[in-house]
This record gives C-alpha cells, structure tokens and sequence, in this order.
C-alpha cells in the first residue's frame, strides 16, 4: 500500500570499543519461529499531520512500554521497504534493560480462517546487539538504517 508512513528509533550504547543496538523481535504467531530476518527497529505507523519525530517517540513508548530516552535524535532518513511503505528512523543513545518491557498487543484471526480473534504482543522480546549480528537479525528493509548508524558514529570519533 504506497502512501503508508512508520517512523521509529533506533537505540544505541557504546560497548566496550564498538556498539551495540536495540533490535525488537516481531510478535505473533507469523514471527515465532523466525530469528534472521525477524527483528526490526521499534516503529509504527502514523498518519500526517501527526509528525514523524513525535510519532517515532510514541511507538517507541507504546511497544516497549516505556518512555523514550532523553538525548540528541539523529536522523537516519526514509528506507522505502518492498511493500511500499516508508519508514523513518532516529538513533538515539541510551540503555535499557530488555527484561522491563512491557510490550503493547495486536488482535488477529489465529488460526487463519478460524473465526477466532487472539491477541498477541507487537514485540515479543528486545536485545541488544553488535552490529554484525543486528545486521544478520534485522528485517532487510530496515538494514540501511544500521549502516547509517554505523557511519555516524565512526564520525563521531
């Protein structure tokens, strides 16, 4: 569906000489079995006027089940991903313990065709990665964001 906007944050904290990144395991039964490919940037969609900064703090909150971090939010730019929607993300640094969040649900019909309606979390878990790892987990659409990240703090020194 084109025209469809997600805005998230990805967030980071330095690790010994490198860094590591907050990646969040998508919920339900479609991702349960999964792990390459199956972790993404906490993100949600929003609609204009609504603006993609505001809505990427507050997907942050509602997935995770708490508060954004305070600090500098640097623009990763849009990633187009092949469904057509347009995501756009912000890293940020910070840290948190994975085993506080208290993720938000979704309902579908599960069994497919069933009639039932079940709820399940957004997320089902978060951790915390190297890059070459969070590349490998990451859903592919949303990598460019991770070599983003990557080349600013490089910059960084």
């Amino acid at each position: 569906m084109a025209g469809r906007r997600s805005a998230g944050l990805l967030l980071h904290r330095r690790s010994g000489d490198g860094v590591e990144v907050l990646l969040a395991h998508m919920g339900g039964p479609l991702w349960a079995r999964r792990d390459t490919g199956a972790w993404t940037v906490p993100k949600g969609e929003y609609v204009p006027p609504e603006e993609a900064l505001d809505a990427a703090r507050r997907e942050f909150e509602e997935e995770l089940g708490m508060p954004p971090p305070d600090g500098r939010y640097v623009p990763l730019g849009d990633v187009r991903q092949s469904g057509g929607k347009v995501v756009t993300v912000w890293a940020v640094e910070g840290d948190l313990d994975p085993e506080r969040i208290e993720p938000g649900t979704f309902e579908m019909e599960w069994p497919r065709g069933s009639g039932v309606l079940r709820s399940f979390p957004e997320i089902d878990k978060v951790a915390w990665f190297a890059p070459e790892t969070a590349g490998e987990r990451l859903i592919k659409g949303q990598r460019a964001f991770l070599e983003r990240l990557l080349d600013h703090v490089s910059g960084d020194g």
